[in-house]
């Protein structure tokens, strides 16, 4: 099985290539469009020995975690969405977790301002990671298959290595100094020589590591050796995660957040993931007005979602946080009165300063209340039409810079997704409040928004993307793209995007994204523009009228589709 995985990769990159110009990979039965080729692939596979979307979705994100270092991961958390045939949805919460010893002001110097650099590298920085249970508890509720096929594959990539990519040689070179630095020994992401593509990685600890969970489940990570790596881990280098911490951890099973937009019902995650309640709250101020009349990326479009965006994240900011430590008004920020209210404020001549822009007051308040952009996603629909939406990350590219000893995967950075201080920005621009503030055995705040979409009581799109802060408005703008402006699953995916998160007073676009006309006109309403690089990389995927499934994945990196 292992060496067709290799020689697969190659073509799975070549239908990418010539599907990206305009529809993606179509295939009448199951799809899987994951971040690597090599991934997608060991999920085809499971699909095709019978397993269905959640066994697929375990076995991506495991063999995501040999091949895609930078996101995919053991070390990390995220989010689950997933949609029976039958049409009944779940999400599953495998966020990370504060440690029990964590303080509200641990990343405070003296003076009481944020040390950045405590919260982003070295064991410090780590949450007590919640994807190995998240995958176990998907497993044991709707797997088919056994658990121990689902890991074999990730198993044998780790052990056997796989070639990298250009895009991870430079990665890993580019990273060296900050392996070296917040390590105690070597790691397998080292290399004598600078890495180029087509080396192969092996990474014989992680699958050592691997293999406790095939054969021992959640017990193979959050007991006995894998725990004391971990543990031990921490002590070489002032980190907090503790035995109990590892053996305390648990997934929640949750409420979805649900909406409409027009005939469409949008099924995403809710907090403490802020992305389903913004993305419901941007689709709902957007179905008042006549996007598909003016057109993609006009200036009226870009005009009303930025100052869209800037009131839903001032929103965020305030009121979002870990529901089982705050009170999130999820039905206030919902409430169609209150859009109304938000969106009265809106100008269509003119910006509206950030600095002017506060939280609104949404109904039945009691309380009030960012992560890298590594993060990864993948979406998986089966033969049956059961469809699964995958978000996990580990915060910064690669976490927190430092691999467990002996365990070989990489720890987290997720407490810097928490508000070191309220009011202040983390390392990524975004503003937090009271509710998303540290304390112990608390889930930080996200942005990431797996989304499953129905048409007409059917399944109709499951996509995601990381990204950090700008998980929202790409998830946001790719929907738009297919239900508004007529686009392929492919196009939608690969058009060019723009992104408005309240504070800085900008809209950062891709470069390229605006004409010379187009760029004019918004800057004589008030808009700062800043161009940057690549924003997200979308993994979706769509029902034809004809039930056959057009995949998208995403140019902006080596995301590749498989089905059969």
């Amino acid at each position: 099985m292992f060496s067709k995985y290799l020689s697969i990769a190659f073509l799975f990159l070549l239908n990418f290539v010539a599907a990206s110009a305009g529809r993606g990979l179509i295939v009448p039965k199951a799809v899987v469009v994951s971040a690597h080729p090599l991934a997608s692939q060991v999920g085809v596979e499971i699909l095709q020995k019978g397993g269905n979307a959640i066994d697929a979705a375990v076995a991506v994100q495991f063999a995501l975690a040999v091949v895609y270092p930078s996101a995919g991961n053991l070390g990390g958390g995220g989010f689950l969405v997933f949609r029976k045939m039958d049409g009944k949805a779940f999400t599953l919460d495998f966020r990370e977790k504060s440690p029990a010893a964590a303080t509200k002001n641990m990343f405070l110097d003296d003076d009481g301002e944020p040390r950045a650099e405590l919260s982003l590298f070295g064991r410090l920085a780590a949450g007590v990671p919640g994807t190995v249970e998240g995958m176990v508890a998907a497993h044991k509720r709707f797997g088919k298959l056994k658990f121990t096929d689902l890991l074999q594959p990730a198993v044998e990539l780790a052990r056997r290595g796989f070639p990298i990519s250009a895009r991870q040689a430079n990665e890993l070179n580019n990273e060296r100094n900050n392996f070296i630095e917040y390590n105690s020994g070597s790691c397998a992401f080292l290399s004598m020589k600078a890495w180029k593509a087509g080396d192969t990685l092996y990474q014989p600890d992680l699958a050592a590591t691997l293999e406790r969970i095939r054969d021992n489940g959640r017990a193979g990570f959050y007991e006995g050796p894998t725990a004391a790596m971990i543990v031990n881990e921490m002590q070489r280098g002032g980190g907090i995660i503790t035995a109990e911490d590892l053996r305390n951890y648990n997934v929640v099973w949750r409420v979805p957040a649900v909406g409409t937009y027009k005939q469409y019902k949008i099924v995403s995650m809710p907090p403490p993931s802020s992305g389903g309640v913004a993305l419901l709250q941007l689709l709902a101020m957007a179905e008042t007005k006549p996007l598909a009349q003016w057109r993609h990326n006009s200036v009226e479009t870009v005009h009303f979602l930025a100052e869209a965006e800037r009131r839903v994240y001032a929103d965020r900011a305030e009121y979002l946080g870990d529901p089982d430590f705050v009170n999130v008004p999820i039905k206030g920020l919902l409430d169609k009165k209150y859009i109304a209210q938000r969106l009265s404020t809106i100008s269509p001549d003119s910006a509206t300063p950030s600095d002017e822009i506060v939280a609104g007051l949404p109904p039945n308040i009691r309380t009030k209340a960012h992560e890298s952009e590594e993060t990864t996603h993948f979406s998986i629909i089966d033969a049956d039409r059961n469809a699964v939406a995958v978000t996990t990350t580990l915060n910064g590219s690669y976490g927190a810079k430092t691999v467990v000893a002996g365990a070989g995967f990489l720890l987290n950075n997720e407490m810097d997704d928490f508000s070191a201080k309220p009011g202040t920005p983390n390392a990524y621009g975004l503003i937090g409040g009271a509710a998303n503030s540290i304390a112990p055995n608390k889930r930080m705040l996200s942005s990431m928004t797996p989304t499953i979409i129905e048409k007409e009581g059917k399944l109709f799109m499951v996509l995601g993307t990381p990204g950090g802060s700008t998980i929202i408005t790409s998830v946001l703008q790719t929907i738009l793209n297919v239900t508004e402006f007529g686009m392929t699953m492919q196009e939608a995916v690969a058009a060019p995007r723009f992104h408005n998160q309240w504070q800085p007073d900008r809209i950062y676009a891709e470069i390229g994204t605006f004409n010379r006309d187009v760029r004019t006109s918004l800057e004589a309403k008030g808009h700062e523009i800043t161009e940057r690089t690549p924003i997200g990389r979308v993994d979706a995927a769509l029902v034809l009228p004809d039930g056959t499934l057009e995949a998208g994945a995403d140019t902006r990196g080596d995301d590749a589709a498989g089905g059969y």
